[in-house]
């Protein structure tokens, strides 16, 4: 746990971020003639350039970005930025048709003084607020915006608040922008909620996951040009085939070992399952910062061997297809990804209905079952139903793989399609690029 700051350190904490936005800003501004020159050039395949802070990682937000690249490059050009790369295999596949480029290829240390000394220095194109900040640096700055400053594609596409920014403030004069928000509004801390206010209406449009994103991002940018739009993630093509057949007695989780993913709520709420029914497991994969204290959890409840921590899994799905439930933990999310992936295995999944996304993912009693935020009891007793009830189990499980032909890429790959044409950039379209001081 970090410590906590007196008034002194408060005061200087306030005073190194207001620098850093101020600093950060500056070289904004000082930037955006160097990046407006390059112009468009005009083809008959649409050139989309997708920004993506790390196309080499695991995580659903990589899983779905790389999805809807393999889908518009069967149309149009399509380059994806990574930010960074630190390994040399990729965690999912690149899809056929997409280009890569690497911004800050980190598999080899630099053996440049210079170099060396600016991986050092802290981000100024990244606010501090942004989950990605820790993992930037000044040196990665100058690659990203090389990448940037090559020629001009016809549409760039942010897939972070980090990018999202970014673009706002530095697209190509002519260029569409459009901004992806994976998570929710209200999530974001309040320094970079303010940065998201002050930028996201210079996108030409902003892409949100759920009705709910929506209606709070068109109530936030009220009366700014940005076109707001819902399009869903679509759910992957999976490897292995059929679906779960829900005979093993494992109730599955799975995600970064964080606070956000509520692994603590979920494994307090099994124990009492786990003293009626000690035939059945909880598996959870996952890597994170919070490992070591959640295995002191399990052993503390003396839940060793009933509730099992294993290391995340490249094979997801078919740890899916050996288990019967699934269960999401979640104090708040986006859309994630793992609940369509587990209903295109037939899993009844148990989730809290945080926000965003599960509650317009999942018809509780029909598909699978929502519990009130953070109830431990009730996801107790929602996991209990179902594994006490197997003809209940294989009912929503058969629904669910009804219900997620609505996430098909089909389906969601056409209202990207439909955006696009409506932003085509023969038509005129609001400038993006311009930056003031405030």
């Amino acid at each position: 746990m970090a410590a906590k700051r007196g008034p002194l350190g408060r005061i200087r904490h306030g005073m190194l971020r207001r620098g850093h936005r101020t600093l950060r800003r500056a070289l904004l501004m000082a930037l955006v003639p160097l990046v407006r020159m390059r112009q468009v050039q005009r083809t008959d395949r649409l050139k989309i350039r997708i920004l993506l802070q790390h196309a080499y990682g695991a995580g659903g937000t990589i899983r779905t970005v790389l999805n809807l690249c393999g889908h518009l490059a069967q149309e149009h050009d399509v380059e994806l930025v990574t930010v960074v790369r630190d390994r040399q295999d990729p965690c999912f596949r690149i899809p056929d048709g997409v280009r890569v480029t690497v911004a800050d290829d980190r598999r080899n240390k630099p053996t440049n003084r210079a170099i060396r000394l600016m991986t050092r220095l802290p981000s100024l194109l990244t606010p501090a607020g942004d989950a990605s900040f820790r993992s930037m640096n000044l040196w990665t700055d100058l690659r990203l915006v090389r990448a940037l400053c090559r020629s001009a594609p016809d549409v760039l596409i942010g897939t972070r608040p980090s990018l999202n920014l970014l673009i706002a403030a530095l697209a190509p004069r002519g260029t569409i922008t459009i901004g992806q928000d994976h998570m929710n509004l209200p999530s974001y801390r309040p320094h970079l909620r303010r940065e998201i206010l002050r930028w996201y209406g210079r996108l030409t449009a902003l892409a949100v996951l759920t009705e709910v994103s929506r209606a709070d991002y068109e109530a936030a940018l009220a009366g700014t040009p940005v076109r707001i739009v819902k399009i869903p993630n679509a759910v992957p093509e999976l490897s292995g085939s059929g679906p779960s057949p829900r005979d093993a007695k494992v109730v599955l989780a799975a995600g970064r070992l964080t606070r956000q993913k509520g692994f603590d709520l979920l494994i307090r709420a099994y124990e009492p399952i786990a003293a009626d029914h000690p035939d059945w497991t909880l598996r959870i994969f996952g890597g994170g910062p919070h490992r070591d204290r959640l295995r002191k959890m399990i052993a503390d409840l003396g839940l060793a061997g009933r509730v099992d921590l294993r290391p995340r899994t490249l094979d997801l799905p078919g740890e899916m297809r050996r288990a019967s439930i699934y269960v999401l933990s979640s104090r708040f999310e986006g859309m994630p990804m793992v609940i369509l992936e587990a209903m295109s295995l037939g899993l009844p999944v148990v989730a809290f209905d945080c926000p965003t996304g599960p509650g317009e993912m999942i018809t509780s009693g029909h598909d699978g079952l929502l519990v009130p935020p953070g109830d431990q009891a009730g996801l107790t007793a929602a996991l209990r139903k179902l594994i006490e009830d197997a003809p209940l189990r294989d009912r929503l499980g058969e629904e669910a793989l009804r219900s997620v032909r609505a996430y098909d890429m089909a389906r969601v790959g056409a209202q990207w399609q439909h955006l696009l044409a409506d932003l085509h950039p023969q038509k005129p379209v609001a400038a993006t690029t311009r930056v003031q001081a405030s």
